[in-house]
C-alpha cells in the first residue's frame, strides 16, 4: 500500500511537470505570430530609409519632387539668374540668414542654403499648416507679387518663399522651408536622409 502511494506521487509530479512544459511551449509558439505582428512592416522600414535621387535629368530652372519619409522633397536646379536674384529679396524676408537652426543644417548655412549653389534641396511643405507650395521659377511679376523673383507660393494661405526657400515677411508661414539631411553621392545623385560625412553610417 505504501509503495503504491509513492508510485502515485512520482507519477503525479512527472505528469504535472510534463504538462507544464508542453503548455508553456504551446503558449510561446502561439505568441510568436502575435509578437511578430508588432514589428514594423517592410513598407514602414522602407519609408524611413534614405532615398537615392537621380538629379542628372533635372534641367536648369526645373524642380523635381522626391518622396522621403512620406514627405515631399523639392530638388531645384537653379539658374544663374535665379541665384543672382537672391540678394535683391533679402530685405523682404523674415529670416534671410536662416538663423533658425531647426530649418537650417550647418553645412547649408550660406546665402544659397545648399551644399552646391545651383542645387536647392528643401522639404516641400509650407511651415504654416503643411500645404504643398507651388513652384513659380520665373523672375517676372505674378498676381500674388508684382516684384516676384522666383520661388514658392502656397495656395492655401498665400505664404511665399524665395528660390532659396526663405519665407517672406507678412505671410502666415513662420519659418523657412526646412533643408533635410542630404549629401552628394556623385554629380548625378544625391542621398536624401543622410548628412554629409555620414555616408558609411
Amino acid at each position: 500500500m505504501a509503495n503504491d502511494a509513492v508510485v502515485d506521487q512520482g507519477r503525479r509530479r512527472f505528469l504535472t511537470a510534463t504538462t507544464s512544459v508542453v503548455g508553456g511551449a504551446g503558449v510561446v509558439l502561439a505568441a510568436i505570430p502575435f509578437v511578430k505582428s508588432w514589428e514594423p512592416s517592410v513598407a514602414a522600414k522602407t519609408a524611413g530609409a534614405p532615398v537615392l535621387a537621380d538629379i542628372s535629368k533635372i534641367e536648369p530652372g526645373q524642380k523635381v519632387t522626391f518622396a522621403w519619409r512620406g514627405l515631399p522633397v523639392f530638388v531645384v536646379n537653379r539658374t544663374k539668374a535665379q541665384l543672382d536674384a537672391l540678394p535683391g529679396v533679402e530685405s523682404h524676408l523674415r529670416d534671410p540668414k536662416s538663423e533658425n537652426t531647426a530649418q537650417q543644417p550647418e553645412y547649408a548655412k550660406n546665402e544659397f542654403r545648399s551644399i552646391k549653389p545651383e542645387w536647392l534641396v528643401v522639404t516641400g511643405l509650407c511651415t504654416h499648416l503643411g500645404c504643398v507650395p507651388d513652384f513659380f521659377p520665373e523672375l517676372k511679376p505674378e498676381p500674388f507679387d508684382p516684384h516676384w523673383q522666383g520661388g514658392f507660393y502656397c495656395p492655401c494661405h498665400k505664404s511665399r518663399y524665395d528660390i532659396a526657400g526663405r519665407v517672406y515677411e507678412g505671410v502666415p508661414a513662420p519659418a523657412n522651408l526646412p533643408v533635410p539631411p542630404y549629401h552628394f553621392v556623385d554629380d548625378a545623385h544625391i542621398m536624401i536622409g543622410v548628412d554629409p560625412g555620414k555616408e558609411a553610417a
